[in-house]
Order: C-alpha cells, then sequence, then structure tokens
C-alpha cells in the first residue's frame, strides 16, 4: 500500500490500483522505484511512517481517492468549478475521467462563475470614476486637479461637492421645464421668449463651466471621451453653441429675432435649429450620473442585450404574421382599412402591445378571431422577459449601491 498523507488526513491506496494509471501523480509514486524522483513528486516524506505528505485540500482528494477505488471521477455540486479542475491537474487527473451528466455539470457552474466574474468587473468599471483617485500621483497639478475630480465627480467627498452635485440636477431639471415651456403659445410672445433664453443660457453657462471642470480634472484625455457620461455632457451642451453658429452665419441684418423668426420660416435653417433644439432632451440623461437606479437600469438594459432583442424579433415575427391574416380575412370587406399588409403592420403592433387604440377594428367574424389570437399571443409575448429584467436590475442595483457604500 502506498501511506498518503493529504493535508493532515492519512489514506491509503494499493500499489497495483494506482499503477492502472501510471500518468496520474499517485501513479507515478506507485510505479516509480527511484527514491529520488517519489520524492519530486510529493511535499514530503516520513521515514518512520513510509507517509508521504501533500499539501493540498483533502476535502478534493477525497475525489480522487474514489476514482482509483472505482475508475470513475464523481464531481458534487457544492464544489467550486475553478477549485476543483484546479486540484484534479495536480493528481495528473482528467475531466475525461467522469461521468457526463457531471461534466456537463461542472461546465455549467464554470461558465456560471465567469459570467459572475465577468458582470462583477464590469459593475466595478461603472464605478470606476469614484476609484481612481490614485490616478492623480506624479501628473502635472496633480493635487489640484485631484481636488476639482473629487469636487466635480465624487459627490461624497465634502459638502460642496454634494451642492454642486444637486445643483447639476436642478439645472438639468430647470433646463428640461425651460424647453418645455418655450412650446407653449402663451411662451412665444416676446418677454416670454426672452426669459426662455436667458434660462437656456444660465443652463448652458453652468453645463460648460461643470464639463471644461471634468476635462480639466480628467486623469486621462483619452478615458474622458471614451466615458459615455462625457459624451451625454457634451450632448446636453452642443446645441446652445451650434444655434448661435447658425444665427451668426447669415447677414448682420439677420441677427434680430424679428427678421430671423422670417428666414426661419422661408429657409432651411429654421427646421435644423429646430432640430437642434430637440437635442436638449438628452440633458435628462445627465441625471443618471448621480441616480444609481437609472445606471442600474442602463446596466441591465446591456447584459440583457440579447434577452431584448429576443423580444424585438419576436414582435416582428408577430407583426408580419398577424398582419397577414388580417389582410386575407379583411381585404374583401367594403370600406376596410387593411387594403394591404403594411397597413395592417399597425394593427398588430397596437394590438400585440395589448395597448389596443380602437382606430382599426376587423369587421369579419374571422378577422376578430385573428384579433383575438394575436392579443394574446402579445400577452403571454410580453409577460416572458418582465421577470428575467426586474431580477437582474434588483440585482445589478442592490450590487452597485454596495459597491458605492463600500467605495
Amino acid at each position: 500500500f502506498l501511506n498518503i498523507n493529504v493535508g493532515g488526513k492519512p489514506f491509503q491506496i494499493a500499489c497495483k490500483v494506482a499503477a492502472r494509471y501510471p500518468i496520474t501523480r499517485i501513479g507515478k509514486l506507485a510505479v516509480y522505484t527511484d527514491p529520488t524522483k517519489k520524492l519530486k513528486l510529493c511535499d514530503d516524506y516520513s521515514v518512520q511512517r513510509n507517509e508521504y505528505f501533500f499539501d493540498r485540500d483533502p476535502t478534493i482528494f477525497h475525489y480522487v481517492f474514489h476514482f482509483y477505488r472505482s475508475g470513475v471521477l464523481w464531481i458534487r455540486d457544492e464544489v467550486c468549478p475553478s477549485h476543483f479542475v484546479e486540484e484534479i491537474e495536480y493528481w495528473g487527473l482528467h475531466l475525461k475521467y467522469s461521468q457526463r451528466c457531471c461534466r456537463i455539470l461542472l461546465e455549467e457552474k464554470q461558465d456560471e462563475l465567469s459570467e459572475y466574474l465577468k458582470i462583477q468587473k464590469e459593475l466595478e468599471a461603472e464605478l470606476e470614476p469614484l476609484a481612481s483617485a490614485e490616478h492623480f500621483e506624479g501628473k502635472c497639478l496633480g493635487n489640484f486637479r485631484k481636488a476639482i475630480w473629487n469636487l466635480i465627480e465624487n459627490p461624497y467627498s465634502s459638502v460642496p461637492a454634494k451642492i454642486i452635485a444637486v445643483m447639476s440636477s436642478f439645472f438639468v431639471l430647470i433646463s428640461i421645464v425651460g424647453m418645455t415651456l418655450s412650446t407653449v403659445e402663451e411662451m412665444k410672445h416676446k418677454i416670454g421668449k426672452k426669459w426662455m433664453e436667458q434660462v437656456e443660457m444660465i443652463c448652458a453657462i453652468f453645463f460648460t463651466s461643470e464639463y471644461l471642470m471634468r476635462l480639466i480634472s480628467s486623469s486621462s484625455f483619452q478615458k474622458f471621451l471614451r466615458a459615455a457620461f462625457n459624451a451625454v455632457d457634451l450632448v446636453a451642451i452642443l446645441p446652445f453653441y451650434i444655434q448661435i453658429l447658425f444665427e451668426n452665419l447669415d447677414d448682420a441684418d439677420t441677427l434680430y429675432h424679428e427678421e430671423l423668426h422670417k428666414m426661419e420660416n422661408v429657409s432651411k435653417l429654421g427646421k435644423v435649429l429646430k432640430l437642434i433644439k430637440l437635442m436638449r432632451i438628452f440633458r435628462i440623461l445627465k441625471l443618471a450620473r448621480h441616480s444609481t437606479g437609472l445606471r442600474a437600469f442602463g446596466f441591465t438594459i446591456r447584459q440583457c442585450y440579447q434577452q431584448v432583442c429576443c423580444l424585438f424579433l419576436f414582435i416582428a415575427m408577430g407583426v408580419f404574421t398577424f398582419s397577414a391574416l388580417m389582410h386575407s380575412a379583411e381585404h374583401d370587406v367594403p370600406g376596410t382599412n387593411f387594403t394591404s399588409i403594411p397597413y395592417a403592420w399597425w394593427w398588430a403592433a397596437v394590438s400585440l402591445s395589448t395597448v389596443g387604440y380602437g382606430d382599426i377594428v376587423p369587421d369579419t367574424v374571422l378577422g376578430r378571431i385573428v384579433a383575438f389570437g394575436c392579443i394574446s399571443f402579445g400577452i403571454i409575448l410580453n409577460g416572458m422577459p418582465i421577470s428575467i429584467l426586474y431580477n437582474k436590475f434588483s440585482d445589478y442595483y442592490a450590487k452597485l449601491k454596495a459597491h458605492e457604500n463600500e467605495t
């Protein structure tokens, strides 16, 4: 017998049994006759007990010990897959000695573990700005830039930083309210328009100052440009300056608001300006910088993009299928709105979403049966991803919150 001690637990394996697998570590220990080679295979050797000592996990070695007795490598669910693979590689065993069901379970656990580690890494990357203070060491004006960075990026660093974070959210809301009120007819007269322009100018100045402070305090210019939140900040301030640029491109006599308004009605400049002004709606995305819930929602959509794309694929299939069926059932009815399949797409999309505006309805019995099938399919379809998205959102939100509290 081979007397083996693994992590303080003794085992005895017959040399004849271990020699069946000569490429394994214990098999080599049974086959080799040179004592020097045997000592290289173990961590220590007791002459008195004739015992080979291995400083390894005795729990995993139970599976190895069972393998030499039965010829099958069993794997239990509670074993860590990475640790198990590392241990059996040390003992010279291969997963091919295990049963197929055990291999499948182990591979599934390995995939789950790798996915979990990937998500953890991406969650930490979400909060990377909160942990990058050390990047300023050795940089030009490092302490000054670090102070500005803490003031702008880390609202928990000081009271002024918290005030600036609150002000940033406040100016976003003021800007959105101002953009909304500018479309009201009563606010389009001279005084109301002047007030709206002043509010827009104040908000633009604040957002520009905030962006420049972030740019100055950034430890890496390339990372700053690649960051999604910084791109949102840039989109939030660009419309104001593009609008000013467009208004000053023409002759000096068109700078007055009355003449500019007349010019906008007869030129393409007005349409471009309206489109640029509409871009200000993206300022609401700035709230995600200080909202864990919005960041968790965006992270959930990114992680579940495959399920979301699959949902859209099912919706598209349902729209095409039920619009074709409805057109076949209703196209002969006088005065029908289902004159073609493309005309029936809107009805199918509304019915699948279970909104049901009622602007287009079938008249025949067969058409109503198709409509019932479309609505039923929509209910089943809409119920599928809700549990997945909600569970992942709540999980990511809790993890983001925990990371923030840790930081």
